[in-house]
């Protein structure tokens, strides 16, 4: 194990999925082992163990897109409580992961309303599988420099084009902004735009 954290680079993102399937207790067992070495996040499904680097240009997106929601939020006055990367874990559900970033809209619920993913490099596990586990009502997704967003209906999550949640918020300004080098120039236009509507 020790081999192959050392073959992960640091720097980018990487995922990896080790081979074979493995028990709650060895996933729990492997996580405490890894505890102290940075960078480095353990996700679980039905047996399959995930490890992923996170690398700086993960932070800076998932970074960039907090501030953003953060300042749509004051902007907006729409009560919120951020917890983050907060583990959601069960070992009777058979899944443990951490969102990059989830919020509570309103008021505190059983589970977050809301769960943003970045993923700079692609997984191989189903990832909307984890969140159904825990009734997360929206997951957005980052790839390729686009937002994905998915709402749970009934049992499944099917594909929106704007947030339930957010319905003024329009995710091509989000993007728009998280992608400008600036990120004081960003976080000026975002502003500007919400302010407008």
């Amino acid at each position: 194990m020790t081999q192959l954290v050392e073959q992960l680079n640091p720097i980018q993102e990487q995922r990896f999925i080790l081979p074979g399937r493995h028990g709650w207790q060895q996933f729990k067992a492997l996580q405490t082992l890894l505890a102290e070495v940075p960078g480095i996040r353990l996700s679980y499904l039905d047996g399959y163990v995930e490890l992923m680097t996170i690398g700086e240009e993960h932070e800076l997106i998932k970074s960039v897109l907090a501030i953003l929601l953060g300042l749509y939020f004051l902007e907006k006055q729409i009560e919120f409580i951020p917890v983050g990367s907060a583990t959601r874990e069960a070992e009777s559900k058979g899944t443990s992961f951490e969102p990059d970033e989830s919020y509570y809209i309103g008021e505190k619920k059983e589970h977050p309303d809301l769960a943003i993913e970045v993923a700079i490099s692609s997984g191989s596990t189903n990832k909307l599988e984890r969140y159904k586990r825990f009734c997360i009502s929206e997951v957005w997704f980052w790839e390729n420099n686009q937002l994905f967003l998915y709402r749970l209906r009934e049992k499944e999550y099917e594909p929106i084009s704007r947030s339930e949640f957010l319905p003024e918020l329009e995710t091509s300004l989000l993007v728009r902004c998280v992608l400008m080098s600036s990120k004081l120039e960003a976080m000026t236009e975002f502003l500007k735009a919400i302010r407008q509507k």
